[in-house]
């Protein structure tokens, strides 16, 4: 008698497998007709939440490491970023359910698939700037990342676009933070509320109960 299959040989790509017939889906018919690719589309939100999930992990190391007089004083923004970052995570992700997709069901596959380079903690960390380099580099990766996603959604998928071009609102202002710390470029930048505010996001998806 063959043995059933083990965890390791089922297929990891899915979070999980159903046998019940699925109602046809209007609104994706909808997105189909106004010309949008959903299976790319899904593809770039589970690249771009990939990257906010792993970017979350990364700015806590990199903020614990913002040290000294003069990385104290950096800490609580790259703390405002690191929060509104999974905060995006948090808004995009019931979206992706919504249109099919599903995060993958082995979280390094997961990290392995974001759309963004690994935040890593620079080994000169004592310079303060390396570290904001890193920051900076992560947020222009993410505006791209988003930007895409609303290229591809701008007048035809309107609850998709809504919360893209609000994570974008949010990582282009982070990306201001960064620079002006970095060349003293004089910026828009004022004190969040609380840390993690997410002014633009905090009303979308699974950010209804923070």
């Amino acid at each position: 008698m063959s043995s059933s299959p083990t965890d390791s040989n089922r297929d990891k790509s899915d979070y999980a497998k159903t046998t019940k017939p699925v109602p046809n889906i209007v609104a994706l018919e909808v997105l189909q007709k106004n010309g949008v690719n959903v299976e790319r589309l899904k593809e770039l939100i589970t690249k771009g939440v990939g990257a906010e999930f792993t970017t979350y992990y990364y700015y806590t190391i990199l903020r614990m490491h913002c040290t000294g007089l003069e990385g104290e004083g950096i800490k609580e923004i790259v703390e405002d970023a690191r929060i509104e970052d999974r905060n995006h995570f948090e808004a995009m992700v019931p979206r992706l359910y919504e249109l099919g997709g599903a995060l993958p069901r082995d979280i390094r596959k997961f990290a392995d698939q974001a759309g963004c380079p690994d935040a890593y903690l620079p080994d000169n960390w004592e310079d303060i700037n390396s570290i904001l380099k890193v920051l900076l580099e992560a947020e222009q990766c993410a505006i791209r990342s988003w930007g895409e996603v609303c290229d591809m959604t701008a007048g035809k998928d309107p609850r998709t676009y809504d919360i893209a071009q609000r994570i974008m609102q949010e990582e282009v202002e982070h990306e201001a933070w960064f620079i002006e710390l970095l060349s003293k470029r004089p910026s828009g930048h004022f004190r969040r509320k609380f840390a993690g505010q997410s002014p633009h996001t905090g009303s979308q998806g699974g950010l209804i109960h923070l």
